[in-house]
């Protein structure tokens, strides 16, 4: 089915709404949550038969579709077709706020190129809540979400935010908790700030508070750290560190690429180099001419690969 865009400034019938559900507690459903999922025509979930046990708890009966990470793109057609209707429906996920590490982005894309109206009902979400009890800086921060479940590719990801200085969120699952401490102080050092907040609003919730050395040694010894959802805040690298980090990226980078140049065109030796020191490719690319002596308007594109 063809998605026919709207004119400027035209809303067409019908109305997706975005409505976050509890993480934990369910006295932090608000009232406009439930009056959005009474009104609701029909309600795209997670998983049904979780929002089917929310909606029992709060005396609700609407009808049910499923809407998760494997089969998105095939529902847009539905929701589509039933807000040319004048339907409403509303987007829930398992817990918290929809498209925040949940499925939902691709459908609200969509539904806003065809033109019709997407409403917002605010809510609970572990990013947030987590924000507020970790006692480190929240003036910027950037989430960061699941880290990479293989330990070469979380090494990588967590090397290019070495010098981040926004607090940094992640989420993270019980049983990767400790390997995923355990490269934190490999790349940010032992010593950053860190808080790592479990069962956030539920019975046993708990806020860990230390350095990230402290609590990878906590978690080695600590069962109860790998247990229920977990959130992790990482404080941002210090002003002065950063610079002293870049500085110390450059050194490798260019040591990196002058041990490659001699056996590598400058094509490889940046792959190769950008991967090793956790920099972008360009970046290398242009170190890797420079060593090579090759003028950068004539060499290839620095998003290919020499032949």
């Amino acid at each position: 089915m063809a998605h026919t865009p709207a004119g400027p400034g035209t809303v067409r019938p019908g109305r997706l709404d975005v409505v976050a559900t509890p993480i934990g507690n369910l006295g932090d459903l608000s009232p406009r949550a439930q009056s959005a999922l009474e009104q609701a025509d029909v309600i795209a979930a997670e998983d049904t038969r979780r929002t089917a046990q929310l909606l029992a708890v709060i005396g609700v009966q609407r009808p049910l579709i499923s809407l998760h990470a494997h089969n998105e793109r095939q529902r847009i057609d539905d929701v589509v077709a039933r807000l040319a209707r004048g339907e409403s429906v509303a987007l829930v996920s398992d817990a918290g706020t929809p498209l925040l590490s949940d499925p939902g982005f691709a459908l609200v894309r969509a539904v806003v190129a065809a033109g019709f109206d997407v409403r917002a009902v605010p809510g609970p979400t572990a990013i947030a809540a987590a924000l507020c009890v970790a006692a480190i800086p929240t003036d910027r921060f950037c989430f960061e979400g699941f880290l990479p479940a293989k330990r070469g590719e979380r090494r990588k990801r967590l090397a290019g935010l070495r010098a981040e200085p926004r607090t940094l969120v992640f989420f993270e699952t019980p049983h990767r908790i400790r390997a995923a401490l355990d490269d934190l102080v490999a790349e940010f050092g032992a010593e950053r700030p860190a808080a790592l907040a479990r069962e956030i609003t539920k019975i046993y919730e708990t806020t860990y508070r230390d350095t990230l050395g402290g609590l990878a040694a906590r978690a080695a010894t600590d069962p109860d750290m790998a247990r229920g959802e977990i959130t992790l805040v990482v404080a941002g690298v210090p002003a002065a560190e950063g610079d002293e980090l870049q500085n110390a990226q450059r050194d490798l980078l260019l040591r990196t690429v002058r041990a490659l140049s001699p056996h590598l065109p400058p094509g490889q030796v940046a792959s190769i180099a950008a991967t090793i020191v956790g920099v972008k490719r360009a970046a290398a690319y242009a170190v890797a001419l420079r060593e090579a002596g090759v003028p950068m308007n004539t060499a290839d594109p620095p998003g290919q690969l020499p032949g």
